[in-house]
């Protein structure tokens, strides 16, 4: 596995974090501050916890790559239907 940019700001690298996606030039998990924004935290908020080292441009990008990420997959969330 080689490094791969995902996107303009993630980015996977078999080298940083077991080749999770994280932010491009940080050790920053996309999976924990898409938990931030699920949780209700402001992005400008989520840009100040981390001292500036992603904007809210990097932080849209991983909403995005979620959002896109889920409709294409979510077909394979659905539960079957319960037998009545």
């Amino acid at each position: 596995m080689k490094r791969k940019l995902v996107g303009r700001y993630i980015v996977t690298d078999p080298k940083i974090c077991h080749g999770k996606p994280t932010f491009r030039g940080t050790r920053i998990l996309v999976a924990d501050v898409l938990e931030q924004v699920a949780g209700g935290m402001a992005w400008q908020a989520i840009v100040e916890e981390l001292r500036g080292s992603i904007g809210e441009e990097a932080i849209g990008e991983a909403v995005r790559l979620a959002s896109e990420t889920f409709r294409e997959h979510a077909h394979e969330l659905a539960l079957e239907p319960a037998n009545a």
